[in-house]
């Protein structure tokens, strides 16, 4: 298969970049992708900035010159739970915008035209079950850093089984969705401002401490996919 994935920052990259056999970059708009293979898949890698537009203006660029089978959103969120910890991993079932309102007349979280809900591919998710540092469940994307229990709260209100939120997820899920390509969203938990703690501080250490096999379960789960 050929499968793309995406990331938001450097940070990010660099812990999957190693995973990359025959790596070689292309330039394209300003955008450079990382082309090798990883297992049996040729995998096109790329950062694609923080926030929605970067992410759909990537997304957009990345399917435009790679015919994908595939597009995995990836890295790192906040958890939005108190059951959820630094480390843990959550993949998302179902995705959704929670700083999204078009207005009376319409629900909360749903762009125009869209589902209120993107989803992951199905058969995908069934691959990483449930376990004690794996939830499945909802992930939430928007335009602001959450950093506190107040705005997570905010979310909850309209999301309530949210388990987690990031700035790039939504974006990527709608794009792949209006033109009809899969996505899988799996994301490690870099700090809890759900649970109500200091979560700037735990997602500074995270990075101090985050070690390569952070991501070591994408490439878990690109080995599982059969070609």
């Amino acid at each position: 298969m050929r499968i793309g994935v995406i990331v938001a920052m450097d940070k990010e990259l660099s812990l999957l970049l190693p995973m990359i056999e025959g790596h070689e970059v292309k330039e394209i708009l300003g955008f450079y992708f990382h082309v090798g293979n990883i297992g049996r898949h040729q995998v096109i890698l790329m950062e694609c900035g923080i926030g929605k537009v970067n992410a759909a203006i990537s997304t957009m660029t990345m399917l435009n010159n790679y015919d994908l089978d595939l597009i995995i959103s990836t890295g790192v969120a906040g958890g939005t739970d108190k059951s959820i910890n630094v480390m843990d991993v959550v993949v998302a079932d179902t995705i959704a915008y929670h700083d999204v309102w078009c207005g009376p007349g319409t629900v909360c979280g749903q762009a125009s035209g869209m589902p209120k809900y993107f989803t992951s591919d199905k058969r995908l998710t069934q691959m990483l079950p449930e376990s004690e540092f794996i939830r499945h469940g909802l992930l939430c994307s928007g335009d602001k850093f959450i950093d506190n229990i107040q705005s997570v709260e905010d979310i909850k209100k309209v999301f309530n089984e949210a388990l987690a939120v990031d700035m790039e997820s939504a974006s990527i899920a709608h794009v792949c969705y209006k033109l009809g390509v899969p996505i899988f969203c799996m994301r490690v938990i870099s700090d809890s401002p759900g649970a109500g703690h200091n979560n700037s501080k735990q997602y500074e250490d995270f990075w101090k401490e985050a070690p390569e096999k952070t991501f070591e379960i994408v490439k878990q789960l690109l080995d599982s996919i059969e070609i």
